[in-house]
């Protein structure tokens, strides 16, 4: 009979996060995901020796001294990570109709670039930038404020949350701008949400384009290298992490967790229990009704999972560079009516019609260098669906039936029409094109309903209104999207306040200072800001390919 402190089911960054805290608290922590490799959202495959990550296509706040740098130098991994920063005049690039608009990072550039697209509208960029930025901050400070004083001047030190949280982004960015294509390059975001404006949490999108003010990075070896530095990280302070490891239930005695079963029947037993899977199959599929209040159930009856994805991973044996691909991540849409266009990708006419209305596009050999093999690129394609929409599962072993792998064929010519507006004739240069459905999703990562960022984050189900950490049976804890912020970092973060909630401490005393520790940054379009080795490891790549 096994026995450790802390057991952590699923090992999404959130769960890893938990597992290096707890661990390097003295903990003897093990992690058990039912994958066959770690990482959840953040792992990365290869198909054909070509690598890909279906959840990470950036990250931001990375510079010296931004919070995503401290937080992995807080947690000791920051000496196993390598960023490439994407290109910085365009690390986002908006395709909307026949026009094309650049984000460049930092505020100030990104302020003076969309003036320039739009003269009339220059001070109502410049407030509604400075909206942005400022509720973002009061979003931070919030969980900082502590003592009595501080509490009670929150009204005054977050007036620009409290005036705007209530309302949709669509209401409060109509309030500030009145171009329609100005309104629909400021909201390009909301994919990294999953929310049209007219449903968005205002304060949701002001965090996500907060995150990516100064611009985005993207990890060596894909969201496996960040996964590859927490697992380093658990296990030097002796944790473990077991792939296909896939958890039956929770053990529950007298109201308290006290251990998982396997699916095989091994029953491990620990003094905590942190899940990281999503809070309707924790409480309803491990846990079970019976061990549940009232209350929780009601909750867990209401609510409502983000949306679910269809992912091209595409290999090209062409130069992209020739049509101005880059480094930069790709946002396309129909029209800049965002809400009419995601309604579209909401309909049950998901392979009707030529192209998709609204779709992102990463070329992963251009963000991380060192991954090319002087040939080849690599794409990931990414757009929303409905998951009722998608033809059901034949059975629950094996859902490829033929109206499913008919369904994959169509929507992989659809994405390809897309492809060719930005790459003409793409389609001759295909060496694979494989499509992730919610179907893969629920297989691989296990997600309810195949969603992609963990709860639907409108106004009801975020912040005081999330699952917390915390929960209601006696020795579990609950981390990752659902909980205190989605995405790559924000799910980290989730971690931290798991392990704070059991170590009785706070999120900010598990981020430990070591100036021993740097993460390494380079520019993907600057070879000369490369070090040697990195020269090395994509000579290597390209003589190995050769």
């Amino acid at each position: 009979m096994e026995e450790f402190d802390s057991i952590i089911i699923g090992s999404g960054v959130g769960g890893l996060a938990t597992a290096i805290c707890l661990a390097r608290a003295g903990q003897k922590v093990v992690v058990l995901e039912q994958h066959y490799v770690p990482g959840g959202w953040s792992h990365s495959f290869t198909l054909n020796g070509h690598r890909f990550s279906p959840g990470v296509h950036y990250v931001g706040l990375l510079d010296n001294g931004q919070s995503t740098n401290e937080l992995y130098r807080g947690l000791g991994i920051a000496n196993d990570m390598v960023f490439f920063r994407m290109n910085k005049n365009a690390y986002e690039h908006c395709l909307i109709g026949d026009q094309a608009f650049d984000l460049p990072a930092g505020f100030e550039n990104l302020k003076n670039t969309l003036s320039t697209h739009f003269p009339k509208e220059e001070k109502n960029i410049q407030d509604y930038l400075s909206l942005v930025q400022k509720v973002n901050e009061e979003l931070q400070l919030m969980p900082k404020l502590k003592g009595l004083w501080q509490k009670i001047t929150v009204p005054f030190r977050t007036k620009h949350f409290g005036k705007f949280a209530l309302f949709p982004l669509k209401k409060v960015i109509g309030w500030h701008v009145k171009d329609p294509m100005l309104k629909a390059v400021l909201n390009i975001q909301c994919g990294d949400h999953g929310l049209s404006p007219k449903r968005a949490c205002f304060p949701v999108h002001c965090s996500v384009m907060g995150h990516y003010f100064e611009g985005g990075f993207y990890p060596m070896g894909g969201g496996g290298g960040i996964v590859k530095a927490m697992t380093n990280g658990i296990k030097k302070h002796g944790g473990e992490v077991r792939v296909k490891q896939n958890v039956e239930k929770i053990l529950i005695e007298n109201k308290k967790a006290i251990g998982v079963q396997l699916q095989d029947g091994t029953q491990i037993f620990a003094k905590n229990i942190i899940s990281n899977a999503d809070p309707s199959i924790t409480y309803l599929n491990l846990i079970g009704k019976e061990h549940l209040s009232n209350s929780l159930l009601k909750k867990l009856q209401k609510t409502k999972y983000s949306v679910t994805s269809l992912i091209l991973f595409l290999t090209l044996d062409m130069d992209v560079t020739l049509y101005g691909i880059d480094s930069g991540n790709i946002w396309m849409m129909k029209d800049e009516n965002n809400d009419a266009n995601f309604d579209d990708l909401m309909s049950d006419t998901i392979t009707d019609g030529e192209s998709f209305p609204a779709l992102f596009m990463s070329c992963t050999t251009l963000k991380d260098p060192p991954s090319f093999n002087g040939r080849h690129h690599n794409f990931e394609i990414v757009t929303y669906v409905n998951y009722d929409h998608v033809p059901s599962c034949a059975n629950e072993n094996d859902y490829h039936d033929e109206a499913y792998v008919l369904f994959k064929e169509k929507v992989i010519e659809k994405l390809m029409n897309n492809v060719e507006k930005v790459i003409p004739n793409a389609k001759k240069h295909i060496i694979q094109a494989e499509l992730g459905t919610p179907k893969t999703n629920q297989f691989y990562i296990n997600s309810t309903r195949g969603n992609v960022y963990g709860t639907e984050k409108t106004l009801n189900q975020v912040g005081p209104f999330s699952f917390k950490n915390k929960t209601e049976i006696e020795n579990l804890h609950l981390c990752g999207a659902c909980t205190l912020s989605h995405g790559v970092t924000g799910a980290t973060y989730s971690g931290l306040a798991a392990a704070a909630s059991i170590l009785k401490c706070t999120s900010d005393d598990l981020v430990i200072e070591d100036p021993d520790q740097k993460i390494r940054i380079y520019d993907a379009e600057d070879q000369s800001s490369w070090p040697e080795w990195v020269h090395t490891k994509r000579s290597d790549k390209i003589r190995k390919f050769v």
